[in-house]
């Protein structure tokens, strides 16, 4: 899976987008140069996934649309191979810093040498992307069966059917369905892919710049890759990393509109096919970044009227070209262009940050921050040094700026200042979300600008001083943007991939019995467990009639708060395997039990609880409430034969992780702790018989950390995370053979390694053993109501008071 989802599937999607860009190539005149051919292909293909899928009957057949379309183009520009290949090895240089680009943005999977996705934890948008491209490919635009009771139902319809764009979700979802891979594992390499298809224009640009060889191609790579674009490509951005690609293919195409322009009509099809994929993937926003590209040429084609050096019948059939071309490609926002403007409001007016503790630096868009977060300021000596960088970028741009107006390069620095002015009066516009998406997309013009500064210097003059601060200028900002990079790489937080399979291998098992009830805070089990129909009550969208069961957004779900009659729509209720947690009620039955999860089905015709009270407290209190129950049954039940059932509770021997020896320098996060360097935890306990026993640890453990037990080696564990950290997350517990009195736990975090995520998530919330006896759920102890005292002979999670049927 891991070679398919990263290897294969790119070299799919490149074939794909090749094809398609030479059937518009060959469409529009041949006129397009091979750094094009890649993002104008993949803006064909959004255009006809969008449009297949706007159609709800056509969408599960849009895989095969785009494979048509792309072995046309492969036949059809079959004539012009010879010619690309020539250019090619003229100039290799971008396709040389492609696959780089994409190497060092899917850096953290390649090196974790596993199928997942990077900056786990962090922002859960993607999984609404993950659900949405396999909804609409299968479904299409058709929201009316959705069961709106329900997270899963709630989710497709509150974005899907409200103008959310989905330009960039479709071609996800057809391109990874037509290799049948899993949607969450090609979802990384997708986000990788689109970026270092942005290294084609944005070397075009470079070369305009007057940049040759491999300093072109540097700052092409530097270009897609400065640290507010890396960030977001490792968080998952796939809306904001479509619509940069597209912004820079339309840089080339103003660049170069000489080729095009004056020409017949139907050389106008690319440029408006780009403008519709930006439209498509980002919403009506990215008119803003449009209308920048669009004046330019409205510039220069005045000027051209004005010489009499192109006509106005020729202009007008040009621009008719290119409008109908965008109307009928970016169709299906147009159609809901109410909405889509309504989304764009929203997003700009929103006063929620996201996952910004605070508004992003307006320097950050100078591509260098040395931090392994974007969203914190560096400090210490990282922060002189990142100020130090961000100075030289800068003066580098205003010098790329003033080459640019001596070298009379109107359409290019016009593109630029357009550019600049729509990052301005956009971020004006917009709270803090709105202007960091602002930020990321300008960051790659400003790039460009600084090396065109770099390559002002090194054509200075034949003198030493000049070529020296030039190579200078260049290694400070391509050393700035990848230092930034490689400490985000080794902050990310990477998804854990073992759990993940088993939750596609249990909607596997139990797709169509649902609707089924998900107590685990993880949004992605949205896509994995698409066939259940879930219901997260800790989710954005919970079921109403249980959204009361968590304290609200990302809180743990309490089953214990639930009404019983509230939970007869759930046939099935999934839980993460925790034997400190309380399990379902007496009306459900374990079906299933897996490394992570357990399934509970609920018995045919199983009634609702009279009552059911949680047991918490001392032994005194909880035989108490066992006895109001008991009377509530002799009161209100006195001539039917009404039972109590009540869950066992697990035999836990806890370690005190508060109380034991670590190093002072960890901190303390949500009662957890936090092992934020290398260290040794030690903490004593004492067993009251010897044995197997399990232990468990609860904590969100992203590095490789050591246990041991005594001095004995016991397990290494690392990459479990869970989908917030609110949320207590169990790794499956380890089995070890103990003798019966006192012992030493060590929890040992090594030394910093090159390891993707080593800087990452590493807080410990709980340590504690269970016999390996009790490994299934607990056992439950049903009484007639008469014989209440018998309960209270051992502590109890909970008891139920049952109707007569379910006894």
């Amino acid at each position: 899976m891991f070679v398919l989802t990263t290897l294969a599937y790119p070299v799919v999607l490149c074939v794909l987008c090749l094809g398609a860009g030479l059937l518009v190539d060959r469409a529009s005149g041949a006129f397009l140069p091979f750094p094009l051919l890649l993002p104008v292909g993949a803006a064909a293909l959004i255009a006809v996934s969008q449009l297949s899928s706007y159609l709800h009957a056509l969408a599960p057949a849009t895989p095969y649309l785009i494979a048509a379309v792309a072995l046309a183009g492969l036949a059809l520009g079959a004539s012009r191979t010879p010619v690309l290949v020539r250019r090619v090895r003229e100039r290799p240089w971008p396709v040389i810093a492609a696959p780089i680009a994409y190497a060092i943005a899917l850096a953290p999977v390649f090196v974790a040498g596993r199928p997942t996705f990077s900056s786990y934890m962090a922002l859960s948008d993607s999984a609404v992307h993950m659900l949405g491209a396999d909804y609409l490919i299968r479904h299409g635009q058709d929201y009316a069966h959705l069961d709106l009771r329900n997270s899963y139902g709630q989710f497709v319809n509150d974005y899907y059917n409200s103008g959310y764009p989905s330009g960039a979700d479709t071609l996800f979802g057809a391109s990874t369905r037509l290799l049948r891979l899993p949607l969450i594992w090609t979802f990384q390499p997708f986000n990788a892919f689109v970026l270092a298809a942005g290294v084609g224009p944005a070397w075009l640009l470079a070369r305009r710049m007057r940049l040759d060889g491999p300093l072109a191609a540097l700052a092409a790579l530097t270009a897609v890759l400065p640290a507010l674009v890396y960030g977001y490509e490792l968080l998952g951005s796939i809306k904001e990393l479509v619509a940069l690609t597209m912004i820079l293919t339309l840089g080339g195409l103003v660049v170069g509109h000489r080729s095009w322009l004056h020409q017949a009509p139907a050389r106008a099809i690319p440029f408006a096919l780009v403008v519709a994929a930006g439209v498509s993937a980002l919403g009506v926003a990215f008119g803003a970044w449009a209308l920048a590209a669009v004046a330019v040429l409205a510039v220069i084609a005045a000027r051209d009227l004005l010489a009499a050096r192109l006509g106005p019948a020729r202009l007008l059939w040009t621009g008719a070209a290119g409008a109908l071309t965008l109307l009928v490609a970016a169709w299906p926002t147009w159609a809901h262009a109410s909405r889509s403007l309504r989304v764009a409001q929203d997003i700009a007016s929103t006063t929620n940050p996201g996952n910004l503790h605070a508004p992003l630096q307006t320097i950050q868009v100078l591509g260098v921050w040395l931090r392994a977060s974007y969203k914190l300021a560096p400090g210490g000596g990282a922060l002189v040094l990142t100020h130090l960088l961000v100075a030289v970028t800068l003066l580098a741009a205003l010098l790329g700026g003033l080459a640019l107006a001596r070298t009379r390069a109107y359409a290019l620095a016009g593109w630029i200042a357009c550019m600049l002015l729509a990052w301005l009066v956009v971020s004006l516009s917009v709270t803090t979300w709105a202007g960091a998406k602002t930020l990321v997309l300008t960051s790659p013009v400003v790039l460009l600008l600084a090396w065109a500064g770099v390559g002002a210097l090194s054509r200075a003059s034949p003198r030493a001083l000049p070529r020296a601060a030039a190579w200078l200028g260049a290694l400070a900002i391509a050393g700035g943007v990848l230092a930034s990079d490689a400490l985000q790489y080794h902050g990310s937080n990477l998804a854990p991939t073992a759990r993940y399979d088993e939750l596609a291998s249990l909607n596997s098992r139990f797709a169509g019995k649902g609707p089924a009830l998900f107590t685990d805070f993880d949004e992605y089990a949205l896509y994995e467990l698409r066939g259940l129909d879930i219901g997260g009550p800790d989710f954005v969208y919970p079921p109403a009639a249980l959204a009361a069961v968590a304290g609200g957004y990302g809180q743990p779900v309490e089953l214990d708060r639930a009404e019983p009659a509230a939970l007869l729509g759930y046939p099935l209720i999934i839980t993460r395997r925790d034997p400190s947690a309380s399990r379902p009620p007496a009306a459900y039955r374990l079906a299933w039990q897996g490394t992570y999860y357990d399934v509970w089905r609920r018995r045919a015709g199983a009634a609702p609880a009279i009552r059911h009270a949680a047991l918490h407290g001392s032994a005194a209190a909880s035989c108490r409430t066992i006895e109001d129950d008991a009377r509530l049954a002799s009161a209100h039940f006195p001539r039917t034969g009404t039972t109590l059932a009540a869950a066992a509770a697990a035999e836990i021997v806890r370690i005190p992780v508060a109380r034991a020896s670590h190093p002072a320098r960890w901190g303390h996060q949500r009662g957890g702790l936090v092992m934020n360097a290398a260290g040794r935890l030690t903490a004593r306990f004492v067993l009251p018989a010897g044995g197997p026993w399990e232990l468990w640890v609860q904590g969100q453990i992203m590095p490789t950390v050591e246990l041991r037990v005594d001095g004995r080696a016991l397990a290494h564990i690392g990459g479990q995370l869970s989908g917030n950290s609110l949320v207590p997350n169990a790794v499956p517990p380890i089995r070890v053979h103990l003798a019966a009195g006192p012992h030493l736990l060590s929890v040992i975090r090594g030394g910093s390694t090159l390891a993707p995520g080593d800087g990452g998530s590493a807080v410990l919330d709980a340590l504690f053993l269970t016999p390996a006896a009790s490994d299934g759920p607990a056992p439950l102890d049903i009484v007639a109501t008469a014989r209440w005292r018998a309960l209270c002979r051992r502590p109890h999670q909970w008891v139920e008071l049952l109707p007569p049927s379910a006894g």
